[in-house]
């Protein structure tokens, strides 16, 4: 008689859904993929919260007020007593308490179950009290995952992590069955227009005034090219300052003219609208301003998709928009943005080439995909001798 195998409890600790942020969104796609593994279960989060409370599903097994240091060792006890198998530590700055969110390492230390971290951003030149904190969850982790090679070089020289603790997995994109690109345009109106398009939470550091710019060169040649700017501003910076961002946008587009050429979309996507959004684009922008930024959903997004790539040359995009897969614009610089969009736009043979070289490399990027190297390094925490010692009774 076949003895039935046990299956594994994986939990995470970081932002959930409801909660607008593109941390809570990976982790969602995440969970999503590996209920559909036949050795796992459901998995479930251990949410941390801001200074708002969300109407969570059943996923959520408990919640941290992120400026509660108590919570984070309540958390720690809960987590040990439950039959959590293996904890996924999601790290951000800023959505942890105290002096750069060292909080979350106050509740790492007190867990006997084993964990991994996943460190979404890695700062190339780090305070040192972040250095610190990285360092002390990576010694105490099982595993640390980046989601970019060049960042490998960092956590071992930066901050000082040992090589054969470091894996390298993509950021996933979710797969959406979605029509074509000229049924999508015919569906949203936009047959007769080549179709540019950026999406995700507006913020000052996107970049995006620059790319309206280009725009006013690119329209005197390509009049029936639209620039369609997806999202909402981002909910941090419209608690700060309102909608300033938006309206400084806004108010080039009238200075330039570009009413006709230039389309904002104020509102949070859903999945299969940022799909779509994707698909019917002809090119896809990131004129992002910040140069160490480590990774980017929504460029890792356009490549999951074979979009072509318009960005400047931050750290995640100089990787991922390699061997021909994009271009690489000057920061700070709408000539740049505009020699790039034309030479697309005036050479359709170049666009498609470019389109065939960055779907290969999306196809690997697929949540399917990815989701499979996490469930190995999972059962591996499991089976080691770290796994058994830590592990909840």
């Amino acid at each position: 008689m076949n003895k039935e195998i046990k299956k594994r409890n994986i939990v995470f600790l970081g932002t959930s859904l409801p909660r607008e942020c593109g941390l809570a969104t990976f982790s969602q796609d995440m969970l999503d993929e590996i209920q559909k593994i036949s050795d796992f279960n459901p998995p479930h989060i251990m949410a941390v919260n801001n200074d708002k409370t969300y109407e969570y599903g059943s996923q959520v097994m408990g919640q941290i007020n992120q400026f509660e240091r108590a919570d984070y060792l309540k958390a720690a006890n809960e987590l040990n007593q439950s039959n959590t198998d293996v904890l996924v530590i999601q790290h951000e700055f800023g959505i942890y308490g105290g002096e750069s969110g060292e909080y979350v390492v106050e509740l790492a230390e007190h867990l006997t179950i084993p964990f991994i971290i996943i460190f979404h951003t890695v700062l190339s030149e780090p305070s040192d009290k972040q250095r610190q904190i990285m360092k002390k969850l990576a010694d105490m982790s099982y595993k640390v995952v980046t989601m970019v090679q060049n960042k490998v070089q960092d956590l071992i020289e930066v901050y000082d992590i040992a090589a054969d603790k470091i894996e390298m997995y993509h950021h996933g994109v979710p797969f959406v069955d979605t029509g074509s690109r000229t049924e999508l345009k015919e569906r949203y109106g936009y047959s007769d227009r080549q179709v540019l398009s950026t999406f995700g939470f507006l913020s000052p550091g996107k970049g995006i005034e620059y790319a309206i710019q280009a725009m006013s060169g690119v329209v005197k040649t390509h009049p029936e090219a639209l620039y369609i700017i997806w999202g909402k501003t981002h909910p941090v910076v419209k608690q700060q300052v309102g909608e300033v961002y938006r309206q400084k946008l806004t108010d080039l587009v009238t200075e330039l003219g570009l009413e006709n050429n230039v389309a904002f979309v104020d509102r949070l996507l859903t999945q299969e609208e940022v799909v779509q959004s994707l698909v019917m684009s002809d090119i896809y922008l990131t004129p992002y301003l910040g140069k160490d930024q480590a990774v980017s959903g929504t460029l890792a997004y356009g490549i999951g998709y074979g979009r072509v790539i318009i960005s400047t040359p931050y750290r995640y995009a100089i990787e991922m928009l390699a061997d021909g897969r994009g271009m690489l614009a000057e920061f700070n610089d709408s000539a740049s943005l505009e020699t790039h969009m034309l030479n697309i736009l005036d050479h359709p043979e170049l666009k498609t080439e470019m389109e065939n070289k960055t779907l290969a490399l999306g196809q690997t990027m697929m949540w399917s995909e990815v989701v499979k190297s996490y469930a190995k390094l999972f059962r591996e925490v499991m089976s080691s001798s770290y796994g058994l010692k830590g592990s909840a009774v």
